[in-house]
């Protein structure tokens, strides 16, 4: 997938943040559009292939958060959210419903750029020629080129862009403890700060999808602070 077929959908009410986010997006060599609420979102993305949505919390009708739950449940289309007050609980929020990165305002167009080429470019090396391309452990599935995963019976499992990285980071580096930093490192690409919440919460979602009793975990916890991934992970 080359830059210039990438296609960006900006959800954002204010002009002026709208108009310099297009404005430097396309002078990068993306596709971009852009609209002004969820309705507009809708219809835009009922007629129209998009690689990735910028979305902003607050807006106008139905909120982001509402916007990026409806379309995570029909879509694993990378969501980077952007939050007006950037505060925890709106970071938290936005990657419970299934926010694959946030970015709090006033922030850096610069960032945003980068942002956005992290998540492409993690979402395009699943489908890069050469590498190993599917994973097993204890009858689970993980294909890295599809970027999907099957459970022991053979049903797909709905991830969202974020949850695949962290479980593919987990699958090659099986057994080995990893904290917070290693994993946002090698997930998102920045470390430290007050994101290592954020490793908490996907690691939480990833453990609703894959245990299958409560009284144990693939994910163990670390009191060290950090996680190890248990199952022994071979090539399928």
């Amino acid at each position: 997938m080359t830059k210039d077929t990438q296609n960006i959908l900006i959800v954002e009410d204010d002009r002026q943040t709208r108009d310099l986010v297009a404005r430097y997006l396309r002078e990068h060599s993306f596709a971009v559009h852009l609209v002004t609420n969820g309705k507009e979102m809708d219809r835009h993305l009922s007629h129209n292939r998009v690689d990735l949505i910028v979305l902003d919390l607050m807006l106008p009708g139905e909120d982001g958060l509402s916007l990026c739950r409806r379309v995570r449940m029909e879509s694993t289309t990378p969501i980077i959210m952007l939050t007006a007050k950037g505060e925890d609980l709106d970071r938290i929020l936005g990657l419970e419903m299934g926010a694959d990165d946030y970015l709090p305002k006033p922030f850096n167009p610069r960032e945003l750029l980068a942002r956005i080429n992290a998540v492409l470019r993690r979402r395009a090396s699943g489908h890069a020629a050469g590498a190993a391309t599917r994973l097993k452990f204890m009858g689970w599935i993980i294909d890295l080129r599809l970027r999907e995963l099957r459970d022991p019976e053979g049903a797909q499992v709905p991830l969202t862009s974020a949850e695949f990285d962290l479980l593919q980071a987990f699958c090659e580096r099986a057994g080995r403890v990893l904290t917070r930093d290693n994993l946002l490192s090698m997930t998102r690409g920045r470390p430290g700060g007050g994101f290592g919440r954020s490793i908490d919460v996907l690691v939480s979602r990833l453990r609703r999808k894959l245990d299958r009793t409560e009284d144990t975990s693939v994910i163990k916890t670390v009191r060290t602070g950090g996680y190890i991934f248990t199952p022994v992970v071979e090539e399928a």
